[in-house]
């Protein structure tokens, strides 16, 4: 399980941690927040918005996360916004021109997925089998030139099937920038609550809180529901 959290301002990313979890997330989350703040000589009241990611992934990690944050964002009265995990992964090859297909470790053999291209999201988030996202990436890779970029933890269960279904026409990201973190979350969020410059943050940011509608995005309903 991994965890990942940032600071960041409008002009540089400050700091970021990414944590392979043996423990819980409720273990280890607020210590992490404590020694990053720490790490870079500021405390919590020196937070002026939250940005957190909705999933989907682990059930219990996204209810801890998202749980967390919100307290925080209610505690110390500022704003949270929430980004969907798939589109936070998407947002590190935010440059590159081929389609783009994160994918996240589902369990019971399926993946969390969506794809995308120039920056937007072309499909749903879906949970499915591996066989019918590699149908809808056929459907848009026909070109001999097309590509199709993945990342993410389900590269490490799907990978070997996906280079035998697509061959050259896929392409892993290396394992260093595969994984959810929280930095492109971050940036996302900015973009969320853009500044005015005739205000202090805080107060450009308020109008902006999704606190009363945050909710994890699970895509398919937790086991009992």
């Amino acid at each position: 399980m991994t965890g990942s959290i940032a600071l960041m301002d409008e002009e540089r990313l400050i700091a970021e941690y990414t944590l392979n979890l043996r423990e819980t997330h409720s273990s280890r989350l607020m210590p992490a927040i404590d020694r990053i703040l720490k790490d870079a000589s500021l405390t919590i009241k020196d937070l002026n918005g939250i940005a957190v990611s909705l999933g989907p992934g682990s059930f219990t990690g996204l209810r801890i996360g998202i749980a967390t944050a919100k307290g925080l964002a209610q505690g110390l009265d500022i704003p949270i916004v929430g980004i969907p995990t798939l589109d936070g992964l998407a947002f590190n090859l935010s440059h590159c021109k081929d389609l783009i297909c994160p994918i996240l470790d589902a369990r019971k053999g399926e993946v969390y997925c969506a794809l995308y291209k120039n920056g937007k999201r072309l499909t749903k988030y879906m949970a499915c089998e591996l066989g019918e996202l590699l149908k809808k990436v056929k459907s848009k890779v026909r070109s001999p030139k097309s590509k199709v970029v993945f990342l993410g933890d389900g590269i490490e269960i799907c990978g070997e099937l996906i280079k035998k279904r697509l061959g050259k026409k896929a392409i892993f990201i290396s394992k260093s920038r595969r994984l959810p973190n929280a930095s492109s979350i971050a940036e996302l969020g900015l973009k969320k609550f853009p500044p005015k410059a005739d205000q202090p943050l805080a107060e450009k940011r308020s109008k902006k809180s999704e606190l009363p509608t945050l909710r994890p995005i699970y895509v398919r309903a937790p086991v009992g529901k």
